[in-house]
């Protein structure tokens, strides 16, 4: 089982990074466009206060998320469009938001027992797993602000967590997408941010995927096109993938479309 302060630890450490994004912004910057359609930067702010806050009640409170589920069953193609724009305030009422909130939400992980199953949307999940889906989340959305600010999000080993989802949901992604689970296995082998290769999957795979974990995490959170990255594919498994990898709980949604050269962010940072 994976240490919860660990987790927790670098939770919080990519919510920091995002934090330095939008402190010192001046109001009207939170009013720019991000690559998610319709959403700006206080969209992207209220959305993860918002996800932060719905967490909260899963470890703390189960009723209060079980009415919060059923409210979103009411309109479950657009009550997360909606619970961002609801969620809109005035930029430092926003942040002060986010923050308290996920200070509570480390602070309820922290306590809460490590062997119960927290509800979530569509499948119930550990504390550990909680928190990492946190931390994936955490850094997609960064990753939008830092398009729509122009800036590159330093690529860190935090991406191990995005990874790890990303392997863990091999089967529901190709299922999103009605499609069949592949019986035959695929192996990764990706360069980290630290330089070192992170591999998955059995040795003798023939499926395979090369590159970068950030260029792969871009595409398992659809934060990039595929056809924007520098990802090798070997067999038609590996390539049917990398069509439908998501690390996200619900439906695939609106995939990101591939970028003019001329629109393409940097995709390389410095690890931490």
């Amino acid at each position: 089982m994976p240490d919860i302060s660990e987790l927790i630890s670098d939770l919080d450490a990519e919510s920091e990074a995002v934090d330095a994004l939008v402190a010192t912004l001046p109001p009207a910057a939170w009013d720019r466009s991000t690559p998610a359609e319709g959403w700006t930067i206080a969209h992207q702010i209220s959305h993860l206060a918002w996800t932060d806050q719905i967490a909260y009640l899963s470890v703390t409170d189960a009723t209060s998320f079980n009415m919060a589920l059923a409210h979103a069953a009411d309109d479950p193609a657009g009550f997360v469009d909606r619970a961002a724009i609801e969620g809109l305030a005035p930029p430092t009422e926003l942040l002060a938001r986010w923050r308290a909130g996920r200070t509570a939400l480390t602070s309820a992980l922290a306590t809460s027992p490590q062997d119960i199953k927290l509800p979530w949307y569509g499948v119930a999940m550990s504390t550990a797993s909680m928190a990492t889906g946190r931390i994936m989340e955490t850094w997609a959305h960064g990753t939008d602000i830092a398009d729509a600010l122009g800036v590159t999000m330093p690529a860190t080993t935090r991406l191990r967590h995005v990874l790890f989802l990303a392997t863990r949901t091999f089967g529901f992604s190709f299922a999103a997408h009605g499609r069949s689970t592949p019986e035959a296995p695929v192996r990764l082998e990706l360069v980290a941010p630290d330089g070192s290769l992170w591999t998955y999957g059995p040795e003798e795979a023939e499926d395979r995927i090369q590159g970068t974990v950030l260029d792969f995490g871009l595409v398992a959170t659809h934060r990039r096109h595929r056809d924007d990255l520098n990802l090798r594919t070997t067999g038609p498994v590996a390539g049917a993938w990398l069509d439908v990898v998501q690390t996200f709980a619900g439906p695939p949604g609106k995939p990101r479309r591939p970028l003019r050269d001329s629109q393409k962010p940097q995709t390389t940072g410095v690890s931490t």
